[in-house]
């Protein structure tokens, strides 16, 4: 008996549930094991080698692991990388740390996101609006949006204070005191790199923490880009409003599979290392699809520049 290929099986079998098992739990404690192990790479770089190329290589990679731990932090959110519920909050609140994300905060934002996708109540945490024209100088703001930092910073102190609430709708109390405690948590590290800096040690801050910020912060909008821009965003369909990238391994791991969003959003319980085996269905039925990454971004640089052609015709034309 021959098994049906992509293009005529079901693209129900895309939004079909899976448990985690034992083994996606060994796959993902392993990816934290080695996203750890790089970051430890990074700081032995960064702090003690003296030549100054390899150095910024230290950077570069604890900046590239920041935007990883993100991605390890998406899977937890959505409860696929533990059979243990309780654990994903345990692994997903360290993660978050470095950029100042709550696990819990965007949690609760994310799967507003996966719910209302396609509708004007769409609330992704990290708020590039896909809808809006691909421009150069909103990819260059966009890419540059260090004032999330900063609006972090300002939720840290309103949960001090006591007037944080949140702005997306309702959640529950258990909710809202562990959104609260997470960024209450968040005043230890800062404390801790002032510390550092009045006794004289602020280059390990620097270099372990500011600086990699600079490669981190770009790099995770470069890594959500592709998810949701130049889809049909005003389609519920997620074969239509949804983007995958078939990639290569190294791009799968590094994004923790973003690329496979079509996949994810189908399903956004199943564990990430089993998307893989539902591509072929979304390259078959879905409307958004590309092979690579370099393929994706040169389609955002020819908006980018059709964009740009028109705005100068409109103004010479005016």
């Amino acid at each position: 008996m021959t098994t049906p290929d992509a293009s005529t099986a079901s693209p129900q079998d895309l939004f079909r549930r899976a448990k985690v098992t034992a083994a996606d739990e060994r796959v993902f404690i392993a990816k934290l094991f080695l996203a750890y192990g790089l970051w430890a790479a990074g700081v032995a770089l960064a702090l003690f080698v003296e030549a100054w190329p390899v150095r910024l290589l230290g950077v570069a990679l604890l900046g590239a692991m920041y935007t990883h731990w993100l991605e390890l932090q998406h899977q937890c959110l959505h409860h696929s990388a533990f059979r243990k519920a309780r654990l994903h909050r345990l692994a997903g609140v360290p993660l978050g740390l470095p950029m100042l994300v709550s696990y819990s905060h965007y949690r609760v934002r994310h799967l507003q996101h996966h719910r209302y996708l396609g509708t004007d109540q769409d609330s992704e945490f990290f708020g590039f609006d896909s809808r809006q024209p691909v421009t150069w100088s909103a990819l260059v703001r966009e890419a540059l949006a260090f004032g999330r930092l900063a609006a972090a910073v300002a939720d840290i102190g309103r949960c001090w204070a006591g007037a944080w609430s949140y702005d997306m709708g309702q959640i529950s109390r258990d909710r809202e005191r562990e959104v609260v405690a997470e960024y209450r948590m968040f005043t230890l590290p800062i404390l801790g790199a002032v510390a550092l800096t009045a006794f004289g040690y602020g280059e390990i801050v620097l270099w372990v923490w500011l600086l990699p910020l600079l490669v981190a912060v770009p790099l995770h909008f470069v890594v959500e880009l592709p998810e949701h821009i130049l889809c049909d965003n005003f389609s519920t369909d997620v074969l239509r409003n949804t983007r995958s990238i078939t990639g290569s391994w190294f791009s799968t791991w590094y994004t923790n599979g973003n690329n496979l969003h079509i996949e994810h959003h189908a399903a956004m319980v199943v564990p990430i290392n089993q998307l893989r085996g539902r591509h072929e269905l979304a390259l078959a039925h879905a409307k958004h699809t590309s092979a690579s990454y370099p393929q994706f971004f040169k389609a955002i640089v020819r908006e980018a520049r059709a964009n740009a052609r028109a705005a100068r015709t409109g103004r010479e034309q005016s």
